[in-house]
């Protein structure tokens, strides 16, 4: 019985990380439990009664998407000092993930929440979802920036997030759509240039 139920797990895995792929290179509402299945060589049923429905597959793909994310993005910079080197960290990590080559640097979130602006669906509530918890986790480094005194005391944090969120979406169309070679060092000149100008002048970092 484990072994069957490692082999089943490990199917799963193999269905989500093919379904994964392909709504990078795609889009997540262009998934197809029939195609997934195609692209492994396994048949629609087998596929259907591992995930469930073409709803369940979608969750899972940007569950797996939320995780890896997180552990390139945010985790990394959590061993560094709270304030502005953890936000800096994250931002780097951010633009690093971002400019890499690859389908796997692509972002199911970015791309959805065009394709899903205006399609009232759960599909784009959780989109929303996700690029409200990004957004949230910018929110907490910015708050703890302000905190340790290393941005200044009239710093708006909702407008800060904006204006960082706002670079990140303009790297991804520069870098993905554009092909820029120089997107990477334009984003970095453009985050320090904007952080610049929220720093206390109290903070030498």
């Amino acid at each position: 019985m484990d072994t069957l139920s490692s082999k089943s797990e490990h199917t799963y895995a193999t269905i989500v990380d093919a379904a994964l792929d392909m709504a990078a290179e795609q889009g997540i509402g262009k998934l197809s439990l029939g195609e997934v299945a195609k692209r492994l060589g396994l048949s629609k049923s087998g596929v259907f009664s591992r995930v469930g429905s073409l709803e369940a597959l979608q969750q899972a793909v940007l569950d797996e998407f939320d995780r890896r994310f997180a552990a390139q993005v945010f985790q990394p910079a959590l061993s560094l000092p709270r304030g502005l080197p953890r936000l800096n960290a994250m931002i780097d990590h951010w633009i690093r993930r971002v400019c890499a080559s690859g389908t796997g640097s692509g972002c199911l979130y970015t791309a959805g929440s065009f394709e899903f602006d205006d399609i009232a669906s759960p599909l784009r509530d959780r989109l929303q979802h996700g690029v409200l918890q990004w957004r949230a986790s910018l929110r907490k480094a910015v708050l703890q920036a302000l905190e340790a005194g290393h941005l200044r005391p009239d710093t708006d944090p909702e407008q800060l997030i904006f204006e960082i969120y706002s670079l990140i979406v303009g790297v991804m169309h520069d870098t993905r759509f554009l092909h820029d070679a120089l997107a990477a060092d334009r984003m970095r000149r453009a985050y320090a240039r904007l952080i610049s100008t929220y720093r206390s002048f109290d903070y030498l970092g």
